[in-house]
């Protein structure tokens, strides 16, 4: 009997250290498999190799990010009526210390990477830099916590780029960064509407209206930069531009009218709508940039 509850114990410890990790989130990453598809190498064994070694990586990193987050801020989300309770160390059921040893763990299978990946590693040590200024400081300065996260997104993609060795076109840079863009403002917007500053202090210096003009901004900067990237390098993807706008209709009429995007992951998971659009763009643009000689 004494067994059986320590088993218990032991995977409810082991399944909460998971949740610290968030993986859920790890969804985000899939932004690092961006110059795989547009290379037209996804049908390399190699390329898809290396392009998925940095996609693991990117997931160790965002975690590792997530849990230095938590531990700092475990008193506010103590405070918060929803991270209070799906927060496994606000909650209570991951001690602090535990989760320093995970973070350690987590560290130790980048250094290891280095050897393998090492120029994937460098943009993950960037985008764990910019992750711990944006924790400690950037994530309290308006405007810059919603650009921090966006180019969390671009150094996603670079990471990418870096695995397969191919150059990434400036046009998906920035299409990248317009599209990280509209997602935290959409974030931000739905945070101020459902919790006010209570879940972010930074949240008093925005108003709704503010950041519905950032997000609109940055949604129509997205559809353009991605149509200039498709007629101006890739013109067989054309067909992929309706779906795109599609795509962003459906995610603020997620957010407008089914009181979604506070957690974009969750948005996309949630609406069938949003998620058929999504794997409809894979495979068109997997079906147009199809290479020839395969």
């Amino acid at each position: 009997m004494l067994d059986k509850a320590a088993t218990r114990s032991q995977l409810a410890q082991i399944m909460a250290l998971i949740k610290l990790m968030r993986p859920k989130q790890w969804i985000k990453n899939s932004f690092v498999l961006a110059p795989l598809v547009f290379s037209g190498e996804f049908l390399d064994v190699i390329a898809v190799r290396d392009a998925m070694f940095a996609l693991l990586l990117f997931c160790v990193a965002a975690s590792a990010a997530y849990i230095v987050n938590d531990i700092q801020d475990i008193e506010r989300d103590r405070r918060h009526p929803g991270k209070s309770k799906t927060r496994p160390l606000a909650a209570g059921t991951v001690s602090v210390p535990a989760a320093v040893m995970l973070l350690g763990s987590l560290y130790a299978l980048l250094v290891a990477g280095w050897f393998v990946a090492p120029k994937v590693v460098m943009v993950i040590a960037a985008y764990l830099a910019l992750n711990l200024a944006y924790t400690f400081v950037l994530k309290h300065q308006p405007v810059v916590d919603i650009f921090s996260v966006a180019i969390g997104f671009v150094l996603r993609v670079y990471a990418g780029a870096m695995a397969l060795n191919v150059p990434v076109s400036s046009w998906m840079f920035i299409t990248t960064l317009c599209l990280a863009l509209y997602l935290a403002a959409v974030k931000r917007r739905q945070e101020l509407g459902h919790s006010g500053a209570e879940g972010r202090k930074v949240l008093e210096k925005y108003s709704v209206s503010l950041v519905d003009r950032y997000a609109e901004m940055s949604a129509t900067g997205a559809l353009l930069f991605y149509s200039m990237f498709v007629m101006s390098t890739k013109p067989e993807l054309i067909i992929t531009i309706p779906l795109v706008l599609f795509g962003l209709f459906r995610y603020w009429f997620v957010v407008e009218a089914l009181d979604g995007g506070e957690s974009p992951t969750d948005a996309l998971v949630a609406d069938w709508q949003l998620l058929l659009t999504v794997v409809l763009w894979v495979a068109a643009c997997s079906w147009a940039l199809w290479p020839i000689q395969a």
